[in-house]
C-alpha cells in the first residue's frame, strides 16, 4: 500500500519548522551563534511566536536541527550527483572539492558547516559518515592507505574547514584553485602518487554543479 501523502496541514507544519531552521541558518551564520531571542527568530522566518514551541524545545535543539539539516542536505546532493561514479576516490576527491566551494556557490551553508565543524567531524549523520564510508571503500580498493580513518577523517575535515576559512577571509580568493590544492594535498597524504591525485583533481566537476546563490 502507497503511503498517504501528507495532509494540508502536516505540510504548513512542515513549511513552518523549515522556515524556522531556515532562519536559525542564516542567523548561525551570519553571527557564528544562535544567541538571539526566540521573538527575532520567529520574526526571521515570518512565522507566529508561539509557533515556535510546536517544533522545538529551546534554541539550541533548534540549532542542532539547523547544522543537522545543512549537513544531511548537503551530503545527500553529493550522492545524487555522484552516484554513477565507480571510483571510491574520485568520490571522495569530487565531494572535497564540491564542498570547498561552497564558500561561492552556497555561502549560508558554508558558514554553517565551518560553524559546526565538529558536526562535520564527528556527527552520526551528513558528511561525516559519508566521508567515513569513502575513505574506507578507498581503502579497500587499494586507492588509499591509511592506519587509523578516525584520525583520517579529522585530517580531512580539518583540510577542508581551513580552506573554507581561508577564501570566506578574503573576497577575491581562487576559491577553486585553493579548494582543489586542498583536495590534492589530502590525496598525497594518503598514499597516493602525484601524477594520480593531480588527474583525479583535474577532472571535471559534475555538470549539475549549484550556481552561485544567497543559500
Amino acid at each position: 500500500m502507497s503511503p498517504q501523502p501528507p495532509s494540508r496541514g502536516q505540510r504548513r507544519k512542515l513549511r513552518t519548522r523549515m522556515a524556522l531552521i531556515e532562519a536559525a541558518q542564516e542567523i548561525y551564520a551570519g553571527r557564528g551563534d544562535l544567541e538571539v531571542s526566540i521573538q527575532q527568530i520567529t520574526e526571521a522566518a515570518d512565522v507566529g511566536f508561539g509557533s515556535f514551541y510546536n517544533h522545538f524545545t529551546s534554541k539550541a535543539e533548534l540549532l542542532d536541527a539547523a547544522i543537522a539539516e545543512a549537513l544531511e542536505s548537503h551530503a545527500a546532493w553529493l550522492d545524487t550527483v555522484l552516484s554513477e561514479v565507480e571510483d571510491p576516490a574520485e568520490v571522495f576527491a569530487t565531494s572535497m572539492r564540491l564542498t570547498g566551494r561552497l564558500v561561492r556557490t552556497r555561502p549560508r551553508i558554508a558558514r554553517v558547516l565551518m560553524g559546526g565543524r565538529e558536526a562535520l567531524l564527528s556527527a552520526p549523520y551528513g558528511h561525516a559518515p559519508h566521508a567515513r564510508r569513502d575513505i574506507e571503500a578507498a581503502i579497500a580498493a587499494g586507492r588509499f592507505v591509511t592506519e587509523d580513518i578516525a584520525v583520517a577523517l579529522a585530517c580531512t575535515a580539518g583540510c577542508l574547514i581551513a580552506a573554507m576559512h581561508l577564501c570566506s577571509t578574503d573576497p577575491d580568493a581562487p576559491v577553486e584553485h585553493v579548494a582543489d590544492q586542498a583536495v590534492l594535498n589530502v590525496l598525497r597524504m594518503f598514499g597516493m602518487q602525484d601524477a594520480e591525485a593531480r588527474r583525479i583533481v583535474a577532472l571535471p566537476l559534475p555538470a549539475d554543479e549549484p550556481q552561485p546563490t544567497s543559500i
